[in-house]
């Protein structure tokens, strides 16, 4: 306790005696700048049948100018009050289309002017594709005609995107439901001008725990309230493709839309008070109702209460319907799950949940469908006699695939995979889906056949392929597997299963993603269908390759090794290294040690990655395995500390022993959890010089309710929180640490307040440290000027320590 009072201290005092630096923004050295600075190629929007190709261009990094637009945090949202969308959105600025045949992308007609896109989707008979366009003022809707590839605006910027994508098509493809904001909307109130009426004041109820994760941009007052339900309030209209618009539902918190697949009905969901200070707005309560096409009300479907107490643990959840949705397969039918052990995980029963059913007109008795050994995890519909309904347990990393008849509930449904989910060399693949008459993918059936897609990772390598399952025999008969061994082959789609041909999309090192028709029934090379160049021709040269050792234990680990451009194999000089790595929880040794890395992945050093570093001398070794395991009965951080170090040294050991490095002039480095794991490395072991930690939590007392894969809670398991937080063991740092953290971190956990407790520690107990707060950044960055910095930052601390350590 006097230790813990003594950091307490530390933190709370040091921050008057900390030294700042007057620092602008600084731009990384030219090898590296000339990487980050790179042009980005477009995304892919495809229709169903893979006869048409948007492509989405956008720019490689926000500014700071978009990352200080007006901001406002309200139960679990980022909204820019002034124009009406989550102020996190990504935009789009440009959009071009082709056929899959042709051979360039032609450009989109009449789209806005600095146009800010966002919301794309198809129409149900995918010949349009609406989107939003954000402006100075608010949000319009747009649609793009694509026979023509001409853009038309529909309505003015007066939508409402605070609560997510704000339309909906109707099925006769002509005309889109809308949100928008209602004419009396309520003005926001100034939170630091308004005078308060009272205290704020919460209760917890005897016996009621309200065990809940450390949640980020939560309400805090009754001027949060009204803000909330300023901002999130709309009204429903029905906008027709001549952009003439009719209310259609009077304003409410509304928070989904969903039709039913012959369009005939709609499923409306709302949010109500109270509201909660303690959990985000997807846990405030709802009410669920089915309407007709002209708004009227056909059944009070269900409520839900607020969920602040839920029984403690990642397989617990509520009672009552959830998971409500239509079935793809029918006109207007509805399923939903519910809870058979009262949502608690703790309760020993033959079956976790059960599956039910409703068709139009929805004034029957629901009927039963199916029910699951684990917790309800989805149903892939086919037809009327076959679907695919799968489950699991976080607990013991099981999941289970059935398949059942929808049509006779008397018939036990059959379990056709039953197996560890992290054991990727047995994943049997996903089930490939179609597009059926209502515009819903549904499972691909062709008689009595159905398709699997895999990955297809094996000891030997990953060979991605296509399975023909037999849905009478339950036997599945391999129709494709890739042979390439130069190139990392991702199967996309089947286009035709008879003919042999699928959508792939194929990379190497140095050559990017592109997309290609592949006909294993035909002896002639993929056809292209995209041409996106290598924008990192710099780094083509480097060396490249996946590398496996072990650990002291027997688990089998690996790493991606990178070594500099015209590199000496023979006289191999003794490098300086970057390690990064990212911790991930296991349940067992032997799917820890499986290898999901593909040396002929193409080399994209996106903002967060190390491999810049190899144009300035290092060595790297990216993606490091650290797997932390638990078997049996012990959870896998009871070791986390030793784990850690294990995996490290080994990492370490095995790039020495191949001559590459100077293990004294070793790095480690990470991000989030990744972080988390680098101090602790620093912390508890001497086999690294230095460090760099960014958007880390270190002291896992301020996170009580669990964290990362931990379900125990802090007074359940007081010494693995305590050994586990850097914090508790500031006065053990001595090695340089590089904190790095968003100023307005939004994930749960991770708030900024980690990096500059931990840094006031460090600093006071005279540890090597130091802190650099990006303005304006979430968790991740965004902002071209701190993408720039950071590289700076982590160079300037990489020379001076691992590199020229003295």
């Amino acid at each position: 306790m006097k230790k813990l009072l003594y950091l307490f201290l530390v933190s709370c005092f040091t921050l008057s005696i900390s030294a700042q630096e007057e620092l602008v923004y600084q731009k990384p050295p030219k090898e590296i700048l000339e990487l980050a600075d790179f042009e980005r190629a477009p995304s892919l929007m495809m229709d169903s049948k893979r006869t048409k190709m948007i492509f989405q261009y956008r720019n490689t990094y926000k500014t700071l100018a978009d990352l200080s637009e007006q901001e406002i945090r309200l139960a679990g949202l980022r909204i820019n009050p002034k124009t009406n969308i989550a102020s996190t959105t990504t935009y789009l600025n440009n959009l071009k289309y082709k056929n899959f045949n042709d051979v360039e992308a032609k450009q989109i007609e009449g789209l806005p002017e600095n146009a800010r896109i966002s919301n794309m989707s198809w129409s149900p008979d995918e010949t349009k594709i609406a989107f939003t366009n954000t402006t100075q003022k608010g949000v319009e809707l747009w649609y793009i005609d694509v026979a023509i590839g001409k853009a038309i605006k529909l309505t003015e910027d007066n939508l409402n995107a605070n609560m997510g994508n704000p339309y909906t098509w109707f099925r006769d493809n002509n005309s889109l439901l809308i949100r928008v904001l209602p004419k009396d909307k309520a003005a926001l109130i100034d939170a630091k001008e308004a005078v308060p009426t009272g205290p704020t004041i919460s209760i917890s109820e005897k016996g009621e725990k309200a065990q809940n994760r450390t949640y980020q941009d939560l309400l805090q007052n009754v001027t949060d309230e009204a803000n909330f339900e300023a901002l999130a309030t709309s009204e429903l209209y029905k906008v027709d493709l001549t952009g003439k618009t009719t209310l259609w539902k009077e304003k409410a918190i509304y928070s989904g839309e969903i039709f039913s697949p012959d369009g005939n009905y709609i499923l409306i969901s709302t949010i109500k008070r109270p509201f909660s200070y303690i959990v985000p707005l997807g846990r405030f309560p709802s009410e669920t109702n089915i309407y007709d096409l002209d708004g009227k009300l056909i059944s009070k479907f269900n409520e839900r209460p607020l969920l602040e107490v839920i029984p403690k643990g990642f397989m617990s959840t509520y009672t009552g319907k959830r998971s409500i949705s239509w079935r793809s397969d029918q006109p207007a039918t509805l399923y939903w799950a519910e809870a058979l052990d009262g949502g608690d995980q703790e309760k020993q029963v033959p079956k976790r949940d059960e599956i039910f059913q409703l068709a139009a007109p929805f004034t029957g008795q629901p009927t039963s469908l199916v029910k699951t050994i684990n917790r309800y995890a989805g149903i892939l519909w086919g037809n009327e006699n076959v679907a695919v309904l799968y489950d699991n347990w976080w607990n013991t990393r099981n999941t289970k695939t059935y398949l059942f008849n929808p049509s006779n509930s008397k018939h036990e449904p059959i379990v056709i995979s039953d197996r560890n989910y992290q054991d990727v060399y047995s994943d049997p693949g996903n089930f490939d889906t179609k597009r059926n008459q209502y515009g819903r993918n549904v499972l691909n059936i062709d008689g009595e056949k159905a398709y699997l897609i895999g990955d297809g990772y094996t000891e030997k390598g990953q060979f991605p392929f296509v399975d023909e399952f037999d849905l009478k025999t339950k036997v599945s008969k391999r129709l494709y597997q890739s042979n390439y061994t130069d190139k990392k082959l991702d199967i996309i789609s089947i286009n035709d299963a008879k003919r042999g041909e699928y959508l792939i999309r194929l990379q190497s090192p140095i050559e990017y993603p592109n997309y290609f028709i592949l006909n294993t029934k035909k002896r002639i090379a993929p056809i292209p269908v995209t041409h996106f160049d290598n924008p990192f021709k710099s780094i083509a040269n480097v060396y490249k390759e996946v590398i496996k050792y072990k650990r002291p234990d027997g688990v089998e680990l690996t790493g991606t090794l990178y070594l500099p451009a015209g590199y000496d194999m023979q006289k191999k000089e003794k490098l300086p290294m970057v390690m990064w790595a990212y911790p991930t929880e296991y349940k067992d040794k032997s799917s820890a040690g499986q290898n999901t890395t593909n040396p002929n992945e193409f080399i994209y050093p996106y903002y967060g990655s190390p491999i810049y570093w190899v144009t300035r001398g290092y060595a790297i070794l990216d993606d490091a395995a650290f797997p932390i395991v638990g078997e049996g009965k012990s959870e896998p951080n009871d070791t986390f500390i030793e784990q850690l170090v294990a995996n490290a040294k080994a990492a370490i050991d095995a790039v020495e022993e191949l001559g590459y490095v100077d293990r004294n002039r070793v790095a480690v480095g990470g991000h989030s959890y990744g972080a988390f794991m680098t101090a602790n490395l620093l912390t508890h072991s001497d086999l690294f010089a230095a460090g760099i930690a960014r958007s880390g939590a270190y002291n896992r007392t301020l996170t009580p309710f669990g964290f990362q894969a931990e379900e125990r809670n802090y007074w359940e398991a007081p010494e693995v929180y305590n050994t586990m937080s850097p914090f508790m063991h500031a006065d053990k740092m001595k090695h340089p640490l590089l904190l790095i953290h968003g100023g307005d971190d939004n994930n749960p956990g991770t708030h900024t307040m980690q990096s500059e407790r931990y840094f006031n520690a460090l600093k006071g107990l005279g540890a090597p440290a130091r802190l650099v707060i990006l303005p304006k950044e979430s968790h991740g960055y965004a902002a071209k000027e701190s993408v720039l910095h950071l590289l700076w930052e982590q160079d300037q601390w990489l020379e001076k320590y691992v590199k020229n350590k003295k």
